[in-house]
């Protein structure tokens, strides 16, 4: 069964077309400047058009959706109550979910009757226990708001856990494991016995670690102080916590982290320090995993820097386990999300 794998964007698609069952990539590809001046691709349509020129015998497509609140549990195949169900999570995913909803709209009308199935970046977290996903605000703002902590990246930890499984021959459902998926945009899930039951992002993506322009974990009263202080709008505000923080924030320089690994060995401080606060900041998230966890069988990196970065990895795992009398394996584990999107496709399709 050919299977083309979507992930798109505000203004991008990424594509993979896999053979399944026996997983083999035939074609991959990335639309960019999508709806854009000048751009030769007006609207997602006319981009998926361009792709599908490009495949043949597309039997299912299989798309990201990045938000699915409580609503999506698991992959499901996309039908009008399941399209009515993502539109209702755009209120809580504005930057991601309408663009997700615009590819399944356009493949509809470019392959009519090809089955397509949606799987969710915040799936996986949502065996998360209440006490690990409800904040300390008044109740009836998550019975009424939904405001809860819901995780992303789901996908990629799902993905690496079960190959950590596979590598060390054991099964998934006998393992602790604790992932960091660690790129532009960074996330620690904890995994027991294949279940998430904790993991560093939130409501949003920008809870949790110092990212490449993501604050992480701040003070939320530091929010309405610098907003009094500074005469700014919540949208500027929240343009800064999310673009204009992180790496790039606090170096001043950049959100790439070998651009920031090369300034701090000519002596650059401020790159020096982004990178110490960014390590820190991972090694206090492990230590809280490793506690929720009761004990680890493998720490695994993967990602862009997680999987890249050999020093950056270095400085996180130095004397991290020193007290433990049998120390986890350390694993570097190469994502491959759109891999996983197909596997739950084909598994859901087959299923009937």
């Amino acid at each position: 069964m050919k299977i083309l794998v979507i992930n798109s964007g505000s203004s991008s698609i990424k594509y993979k077309l896999f053979d399944m069952p026996s997983e083999r990539l035939i074609l991959k590809g990335t639309l960019e400047h999508i709806g854009e001046k000048g751009s030769k691709f007006a609207d997602h349509y006319s981009g998926l058009k361009t792709i599908l020129e490009k495949v043949d015998s597309v039997e299912a497509v299989g798309h990201r959706v990045v938000h699915g609140a409580e609503k999506f549990k698991k992959p499901v195949q996309v039908n009008r109550k399941v399209i009515k169900g993502i539109k209702e999570c755009c209120d809580i995913a504005p930057l991601h979910n309408p663009a997700n909803l615009a590819g399944i709209v356009a493949c509809q009308k470019l392959l009519p009757g090809v089955k397509q199935v949606a799987v969710f970046d915040t799936a996986f977290h949502q065996t998360l226990p209440a006490h690990a996903y409800i904040y300390g605000l008044p109740y009836d703002y998550y019975k009424k708001l939904q405001v809860r902590k819901y995780g992303f990246h789901g996908t990629s930890h799902e993905y690496v856990a079960a190959e950590a499984s596979r590598i060390l021959k054991k099964p998934l459902n006998k393992l602790k494991l604790i992932s960091c998926h660690l790129g532009n945009g960074c996330s620690i899930t904890a995994v027991d016995k294949g279940r998430s039951i904790d993991t560093s992002m939130g409501f949003t993506p920008l809870e949790g670690l110092v990212m490449g322009t993501r604050c992480g974990d701040v003070d939320p009263a530091l929010v309405t102080h610098i907003m009094t202080k500074k005469k700014i709008d919540s949208r500027v505000m929240e343009c800064i916590l999310n673009k204009e923080s992180g790496l790039k924030g606090i170096s001043g320089i950049s959100n790439d982290m070998r651009s920031l690994e090369a300034k701090a060995k000519a002596g650059n401080k401020r790159a020096e320090l982004a990178i110490d606060i960014f390590v820190y900041r991972i090694r206090k998230y492990i230590g809280a995993y490793l506690s929720v966890l009761g004990g680890l069988d493998a720490l695994i990196f993967t990602a862009g820097i997680g999987e890249n970065q050999a020093s950056v990895r270095g400085s996180i795992c130095r004397g991290l386990f020193g007290y433990l009398n049998k120390k986890p394996k350390i694993m570097v584990i190469p994502t491959n999300e759109e891999l996983m999107i197909a596997r739950q496709s084909y598994k859901l399709i087959r299923r009937g």
